[in-house]
């Protein structure tokens, strides 16, 4: 197995049989860049290629798993990061080249559904937007009770590629309803909803954790690569991978409505922090009791 900057990487479990992937960024609150996402991607695909591995856990260092995409204005790239600029000499946004950035992220993420393993998001703290699209492209998913879990982006930022997603795990009327807000859930109104498997006090979270991939992992690696397949084969036919694509191709273009713009000038004007406090100001002091 090789080294990362940005991931750790354990065996673990009964003879090695559980793989522990570490998103390793938490001085960043592991917000997900393209370094990230091009080193999971090897790792993953390392692992798919080891008959030993039967489940990969994926969780986050220090305070979350992860709290979404690194948009730290001015931020220089890693030459491993796969992207394209997305803008033409004259600095306007191309949509096709923006398109084609998301769709390489998309990718990766669709690997996590798509791969002959069983992955299963351990959430702790934030899962919030990229980190909220990650933990759901994986097979189960976990969490503390007071995680806080949902997609804030979706205020003006762009649409949310688990947009696909929710909709098979959660009711019609649940789905839109967060889609709509960009609100959080914690894990055990996520449990409820059916958005993840199981929400445990924080305290036992890893310890669970790995008491239930055990569990999984009892069948054989191949084997348990086929009931995935078959299962997974279900909900591809309702349309995944075309609902997957489209939603991020809908992401692409919402850069470009009224409230992206407005929230990229916030940027510009006064910083990140500013303009989420931009952003989320409405949301922040408005009433929720009806949710009680």
């Amino acid at each position: 197995m090789s080294d990362y900057e940005t991931l750790i990487l354990e065996r673990l479990g009964t003879d090695d049989r559980l793989a522990r992937i570490t998103l390793n960024r938490p001085e960043k609150m592991n917000a997900l860049t393209g370094e990230l996402f091009a080193e999971l991607w090897d790792c993953l695909h390392d692992l798919e290629a080891d008959q030993d591995c039967r489940v990969i856990i994926l969780r986050g260092a220090g305070r979350c798993f992860s709290a979404g995409y690194d948009l730290t204005p001015g931020r220089g790239r890693h030459p491993d990061e796969r992207t394209y600029q997305g803008r033409d000499e004259k600095g306007r946004a191309l949509l096709m080249n923006v398109r084609t950035s998301m769709q390489q992220i998309t990718d990766v993420q669709m690997y996590l559904w798509n791969m002959a393993k069983i992955t299963i998001a351990q959430i702790h703290g934030y899962a919030l937007a990229g980190g909220c699209e990650l933990a759901m492209m994986t097979d189960l998913v976990v969490a503390a009770e007071d995680a806080q879990i949902g997609h804030p982006g979706l205020r003006g930022l762009g649409t949310a590629r688990n947009g696909c997603i929710w909709p098979l795990v959660m009711s019609m009327r649940k789905a839109k309803e967060y889609y709509y807000t960009g609100d959080n859930m914690t894990g055990r109104q996520a449990a409820e909803a059916e958005m993840i498997n199981y929400a445990w006090p924080k305290d036992d979270l890893d310890e669970n954790t790995l008491t239930f991939a055990e569990r999984v992992a009892n069948g054989s690696s191949d084997h348990l690569a086929m009931l995935k397949t078959t299962m997974n084969r279900f909900y591809e036919n309702m349309g995944i991978y075309s609902s997957v694509r489209s939603a991020t191709e809908q992401d692409a273009m919402a850069q470009m409505t009224e409230w992206a713009y407005g929230f990229q000038e916030a940027v510009r004007d006064e910083g990140l922090k500013g303009a989420f406090e931009w952003r989320d100001g409405p949301y922040n002091t408005g009433d929720q009791s009806f949710r009680e």
